[in-house]
């Protein structure tokens, strides 16, 4: 590397530290380098036109997480690109990890809200349910109407968590179910890695790097 780009690099690294939690400048310069590996470049600053693009973002998912439900992963995709504009900068990129890794219970039940709420109105919808659980079930081909037991698990999961019974979640209603019983944060599919995918990868970024 340059001594021009390891500067580049360097600032970015101070400015990214300010601004994320969950991560020392050390770690984020390693999950920087980790990005340019990724990218198979040097990463830039977060208003370049560089970054992951979706197809090699799930990828990383597949590989790193073993996640394999499209829509799922198409949501953390939207939830990481903060600005919508279809590439995870380097800064994206380190934002979303802070939470995905080691986020707060606060900041995972916003993140999972966010990643179920397919629309972006504020709300998870039965058709929304829906949508997210009927890939949860192997069909049985002999099955006259296989969508009825996704139907039924909607209507359970709606009478333990819809407070205000209005046929919809709200995040308030979300919050309230998840911090009763934690295990309902991942009712709708996978969306945060395990201890062991999370420790896997972490020791990959920031313990097997090799110096740049």
């Amino acid at each position: 590397m340059s001594a021009a780009n390891r500067k580049v690099i360097q600032a970015l690294v101070k400015t990214i530290s300010k601004q994320v939690e969950h991560f020392n400048q050390t770690e984020v310069e390693c999950l920087v380098r980790g990005f340019n590996g990724l990218l198979g470049e040097p990463a830039v600053p977060e208003h370049s036109s560089n970054g992951l693009d979706r197809g090699r973002f799930r990828s990383i998912l597949l590989k790193w997480f073993g996640m394999t439900d499209d829509l799922i992963m198409d949501r953390v995709f939207r939830t990481f690109d903060k600005d919508n504009d279809g590439l995870i900068t380097v800064k994206e990129w380190i934002e979303g990890l802070s939470v995905f890794l080691r986020g707060s219970m606060d900041e995972k039940i916003k993140y999972c809200f966010h990643v179920y709420d397919l629309n972006g109105d504020n709300y998870i919808s039965r058709e929304e349910m829906f949508q997210m659980l009927k890939d949860c079930f192997s069909r049985n081909p002999t099955e006259e109407d296989p969508d009825e037991r996704v139907k039924d698990l909607v209507d359970i999961t709606l009478k333990m968590m819809d407070r205000d019974h209005d046929g919809r979640l709200s995040f308030d209603d979300f919050e309230k179910a998840v911090r009763e019983e934690n295990l309902l944060l991942e009712a709708f599919g996978k969306c945060l890695p395990d201890t062991m995918s999370t420790e896997t990868f972490q020791r990959h970024v920031f313990e097997e790097q090799p110096e740049q």
